[in-house]
């Protein structure tokens, strides 16, 4: 396996002069207060894309960005090439912090299965929206330019999200086309589109089911109404949504099984297939539900709800005809 940590960005994203380079003809005081509000830390922080890519058959490309000069075919050879389809990772945290616990755990996953994997370390507060979609952005549009040199299918990129993470992936999955995202260097709208969408008991909604807490460190203390509407995914769906696989517990007391509720229904009023699975019993943040991310933490151990690797690993090798 080739496993490289890949900068998103030339310029850290607490950089003031990043943004404005970036983000040259957005009227949005919002967004601008947002991401003025996420320039007084220490050290700026710098989003990190890690690379699970399955060692054989892939490309070249790989080992230029990572700076390593060795040729990551076996057999020295840009023409022998088994494409893969991929899958980013979005690890949950609260939009506070990424969690270990769903990140690699689940890139070796979707290895085991045939996929490339990726895992994006994005931005959390005190960075603030848009700042998380430009990362997640910027991720799939690397992915895509390197599509072929690292052997991938460019149309079979699914994004995974956890939690805030699950919230994150359904904003790409709902607002991979918003203006402003146009005249950010790096970002070439419709490159940024997942092609599916996993979604692991996501936050979802800013309205009465919401996880307060994912939305203070996303948005700040006090936002408006409007950006609160904006981030309150069951709102956008449309046609260009991608198809999705959603799972949650009926008792997550962190994040309301409502949640999944509301975007499963909006996809149905759009009329996009989707597969929900509901398991009864299971606390928030299971990640896989079983021993190696429970960090000791019987709590943390489902047998019945760790099934949903197992179903999601089917869904999408039907949604990509593999």
């Amino acid at each position: 396996m080739i496993n490289k940590v890949i900068g998103i960005w030339d310029e850290p994203v607490n950089s003031v002069n990043n943004f404005k380079n970036n983000i040259k003809h957005d009227n949005n005081t919002d967004i601008n207060n947002n991401i003025n509000s996420g320039n007084n830390t220490k050290a700026a922080f710098k989003p990190t894309l890690t690379t699970y890519i399955i060692d054989g058959k892939t490309g070249s490309k790989h080992s230029l960005l990572s700076g390593s000069g060795e040729n990551v075919c076996k057999d020295g050879s840009k023409d022998a090439m088994i494409k893969r389809p991929a899958v980013l990772v979005l690890p949950g945290g609260g939009y506070a912090f990424t969690s270990p616990r769903e990140a690699e755990p689940i890139a070796l996953q979707f290895n085991e299965a045939g996929y490339h994997a990726f895992v994006l370390n994005y931005s959390v507060a005190p960075a603030r929206h848009p700042q998380p979609l430009l990362d997640v952005s910027r991720a799939m549009c690397i992915i895509r330019e390197n599509a072929e040199e690292w052997g991938i299918y460019p149309d079979k990129i699914a994004v995974c999200g956890f939690s805030a993470g699950g919230h994150l992936a359904a904003c790409l999955g709902v607002h991979w086309d918003k203006q402003f995202l146009e005249n950010v260097e790096g970002i070439e709208i419709g490159k940024n589109r997942p092609d599916a969408l996993i979604l692991c008991y996501p936050v979802i909604t800013s309205g009465e089911y919401a996880h307060r807490g994912s939305f203070i460190n996303l948005l700040g203390e006090n936002p408006n109404s409007e950006l609160l509407y904006e981030m309150s995914l069951e709102h956008h769906v449309s046609e260009k949504t991608p198809r999705a696989f959603i799972w949650h517990t009926f008792a997550d007391a962190g994040v309301p099984v409502e949640n999944s509720l509301l975007f499963a229904q909006a996809l149905r009023e759009k009329n996009i297939p989707f597969e929900l699975h509901i398991y009864p019993e299971g606390v928030h943040g299971l990640s896989l539900a079983a021993e190696e991310t429970s960090n000791g933490r019987p709590e943390l151990v489902s047998p019945h709800v760790a099934s949903w690797i197992r179903l999601c690993k089917e869904w999408l090798k039907l949604q990509f005809k593999m």
